[in-house]
């Protein structure tokens, strides 16, 4: 071998060391790998960053971006709550809930997928009376699953067509990973509903999930279109007792109604005061088409335009009653008066301009923020209505908790005490200057989903505009999913803020520093002697034992390191064995995609699998029990397939 192969064979094996120490993050040691090939001349630096503008990247980051917009509308929760069932048995449950987590993960990110259904998989796991573990396992490799189904289902897939691309044959379709990757993920849903789901070990939770902040109490308001309008409170506490929300008053044209009889019909316009945590309270907006009070009010009409208004039409009816009076001489007759009264209004509208400016500026920064109330704060004994948040500040106070027993008054009125936690809605700057302010202390970024049904239309239709761009030829996958991006900034499913925050950064890292050392194998002929010694020595020159070679080596890589950077490192060895036997190379490069994809021994190996390990009660060495079983399958479903699919 030449001393460029053994520096990248050194590089390399040094970077998988690295990779399973597992001390450092993966984009760190990656970007150490490409640094290295950079400072001994393997990668020229002036293509030592090209992997960020790779069709791979760029796609992966803007999958991110689209699946956070699906998630925050709430078009994820209305799937789940319609297709889930919520009074059958374990195998019914577990396989609706695995079928939806790989059916999402088809065509979302399969972490974000993951990081949906999870809430929903331990509330099954306490009704089924079992471990969350033993629901959360299965769902995890339920979304890994799925994610080979497409070409935009994980990572793998992408880099795998771009590798494709690169030599010249042209990427793979979007749905060329179907035919192999749906008959695997059938299979291994199918063994872990009926079989496998037993082999998980039932372990306790070592750590919660989040913060526990108890129950809100909301009101909300039931527009004519709702589904809860013509029905009973009866019929609609049925409904919601899956998300742990009950109704505790219900207000009509402003009479309150404390524990209203369960045979009264809901109306339009009636407000609901709801009790429920977090998750339940989104659930329950989506269940019925309803929404928050403070938030139903303020997009219709603002505090500060309803008091400007007022105030314009009392100021012209002061001057017709001066008018009357004959009084208006004598109010403007002093001209230094007048000219000052002038200067003051030229004042006033300079400053209405201003505020609208500013509040142009602050709507494009709209979040929503839990709050809690310490001893000192300047809110203990004030009610909403008292501080007017609306207009002194321009925030909502969407729902308020309080430890103890269960506040009796009107949220608007209700006397605020120590302790109590305020769910908020405003411009994030103004949010943090009030809890400033005020004292109160800010808690730990949480996911508030508010459901939004215009939004979370808007979010499918722009996802399935973009995947149907791809599907049909008319742009590559980056085109179309950056178009999908950009129309979901211009329509604001995804404000423009949160783009960036959407995107997993360390992975896009991962991605393009590995690209240009997978490039670097190639260039120095690293990848054909790997690809050489793979066939003459382990193969001995078969090309179906090649092809078990590499899905086997790809699957076990690809649970001791991040599956992207394993579909990276193996895509030239798989060309260039390929080549070698003057066989098609799309098997191999199949292979490789479904090996990448299928990390099910470690909680390493898939960002998935690490979600679980706490929430599970897991250790290291707990995943193979059911891992194993499940990649000796998927070795057997897809070496068959592979060579029917993708003949050599």
């Amino acid at each position: 071998m030449t001393a460029p192969q053994w520096m990248i064979f050194g590089i390399l094996a040094l970077t998988m060391g690295l990779f399973l120490w597992g001390r450092l993050r993966h984009d760190v040691v990656a970007l150490a790998s490409l640094m290295a090939c950079v400072v001994t001349g393997l990668v020229p630096a002036a293509d030592a960053f090209v992997g960020f503008g790779h069709p791979a990247v760029i796609t992966v980051a803007c999958i991110l971006v689209l699946s956070h917009g699906l998630q925050q509308s709430g078009a994820i929760d209305g799937i789940t709550r319609k297709i889930l069932p919520r009074n059958t048995g374990r195998i019914a449950t577990l396989g609706a809930l695995m079928g939806l987590g790989a059916l999402l993960s088809g065509f979302m990110n399969n972490v974000g997928a993951m990081a949906l259904l999870m809430p929903v998989a331990i509330q099954a796991a306490g009704r089924l009376d079992m471990t969350a573990g033993q629901v959360l396992m299965p769902l995890a490799f339920g979304t890994i699953l799925g994610g080979m189904t497409t070409l935009v289902g994980t990572p793998p897939n992408l880099i795998v067509s771009g590798f494709r691309a690169d030599a010249g044959l042209g990427q793979f379709g979007m749905f060329d990973f179907t035919p192999v990757g749906l008959a695997v993920a059938v299979a291994g849903l199918v063994f872990v509903v009926l079989v496998g789901w037993r082999l998980v070990p039932a372990r306790k939770a070592s750590t919660g999930e989040g913060f526990e902040t108890g129950a809100y109490l909301t009101e909300v308001r039931v527009p004519e279109k709702s589904k809860a309008v013509g029905l009973t409170l009866r019929q609609i506490e049925a409904e919601l007792d899956g998300a742990g929300a009950q109704i505790t008053a219900l207000v009509r044209n402003e009479v309150k109604m404390s524990a209203p009889h369960g045979g009264r019909r809901v109306k339009a316009d009636d407000i609901l005061m709801l009790e429920a945590d977090v998750d339940g309270l989104a659930e329950a907006l989506s269940a019925f088409g309803i929404k928050l009070e403070q938030q139903g009010r303020s997009s219709d009409k603002s505090d500060k335009e309803a008091k400007a208004e007022a105030e314009a039409k009392s100021g012209k009816a002061e001057e017709a009653k001066a008018e009357e009076a004959g009084l208006k001489d004598l109010v403007t007759a002093d001209g230094a008066g007048a000219a000052g009264g002038n200067g003051k209004a030229r004042d006033k509208d300079k400053d209405k301009d201003d505020a609208k400016e500013e509040d142009s500026r602050r709507d494009e920064d709209i979040v929503l923020r839990e709050l809690a109330i310490l001893p000192a704060s300047s809110l203990v004994g004030r009610s909403a209505r008292d501080l007017r948040l609306r207009s002194r500040y321009g925030l909502n106070l969407l729902a308020v908790a309080r430890e103890g027993r269960r506040p009796q008054a009107r949220l608007r009125t209700l006397r605020l005490k120590s302790g109590d936690l305020l769910m908020m809605q405003g411009p994030a700057e103004v949010l943090s200057d009030f809890a400033n302010d005020t004292g109160c202390v800010p808690l730990g970024e949480r996911d508030l989903r508010i459901p939004d049904t215009r939004m979370a239309v808007l979010s499918m239709a722009i996802m399935g505009g973009a995947i149907a761009l791809v599907t049909f030829g008319v742009l590559p996958a980056a085109a179309a999913f950056a178009l999908g991006v950009l129309v979901s900034m211009i329509l604001r499913t995804v404000p423009p803020r949160e783009v960036y925050t959407a995107i997993d950064w360390p992975v896009v890292v991962l991605l393009a520093s590995l690209i240009p050392v997978a490039g670097a194998m190639e260039a120095t002929g690293a990848a054909d002697v790997m690809a050489r010694f793979l066939v003459e020595t382990v193969a001995q020159g078969n090309a179906v034992a090649a092809l078990a070679v590499i899905l086997i080596v790809t699957m076990f890589l690809s649970d001791v390191m991040n599956n992207a950077a394993t579909a990276a490192v193996m895509c030239p060895i798989a060309l260039g064995i390929a080549a070698t036997l003057g066989v098609s190379p799309d098997s191999f490069l199949m292979a490789v995609a479904i090996g990448a994809s299928c990390a099910f021994l470690t909680p390493i190996g898939h960002q998935n699998n690490t979600l679980i390990l706490g929430p599970g009660g897991f250790g290291f060495g707990d995943y193979w029990r059911l891992g194993l079983p499940l990649e000796a399958l998927v070795v057997a479903v897809s070496l068959p397939l592979l060579l029917l699919v993708w003949p050599l």
